[in-house]
């Protein structure tokens, strides 16, 4: 059983680790990886430069922690097993673009992209939870006619489709916010993949 004392000391490192990651984020979000120290980070979370390391180990094993949070609570693994709606998955796209870390997605896609590591893999995850809920979505609208020896890959063909899309609507809103109107975009694309969504399983 634990001791009360040893509760309040996990209870503090549990703490002092939230602290460390949430200026971590916020940091590498506005600075990018490479141009953010411990002593930044320190002086942003309130804990001992030391602490970094201790919970950490190294810058990499930070960046890991920071990635791994920011995937799980954009698109959380339990939605492998969710139903979601073309209006769940936009409004997903919304949510992500008014969090405070919507730009974190993105330097992680660049730090993928110049990473052959652990990086990518999360970020391939991120992208696989997001088009994984996409093609059940286009599966439960599969017409009785559709041939399912070509289905399966016609729906991933338009779930990477309609993935790229939400994430390029997303990317022009965080670059140039004055001139996209999210919530129209965001209409217009729905109405589209409505009107069409007979396509998907047309040779």
């Amino acid at each position: 059983m634990t001791s009360p004392g040893q509760r309040r000391i996990d209870e503090i490192g549990d703490e002092s680790r939230r602290r460390i990651l949430d200026a971590a984020e916020e940091l590498f979000a506005e600075r990018g990886f490479d141009r953010t120290s411990f002593v930044d980070i320190a002086k942003r979370s309130g804990i001992s430069r030391g602490s970094i390391p201790w919970h950490f180990k190294n810058k990499n094993g930070l960046v890991m922690a920071v990635v791994e949070r920011a995937v799980e609570r954009i698109w959380p693994a339990s939605r492998y097993q969710s139903v979601p709606s073309l209006t769940e998955v936009f409004s997903e796209t919304t949510r992500l673009l008014n969090a405070g870390n919507s730009a974190l997605v993105f330097m992680i896609l660049v730090e993928a992209l110049n990473d052959r590591g652990v990086v990518r893999e999360q970020y391939k995850e991120f992208l696989g939870r997001r088009r994984e809920g996409m093609e059940i979505l286009l599966r439960l609208r599969r017409p009785a006619d559709a041939d399912p020896a070509k289905a399966v890959d016609q729906e991933r063909a338009a779930a990477v489709a309609l993935n790229g899309a939400l994430l390029g609507i997303h990317l022009q809103a965080l670059v140039d916010p004055d001139s996209v109107d999210m919530p129209s975009a965001l209409i217009t694309l729905a109405s589209m993949f409505d009107k069409n969504i007979a396509d998907v399983w047309r040779s």
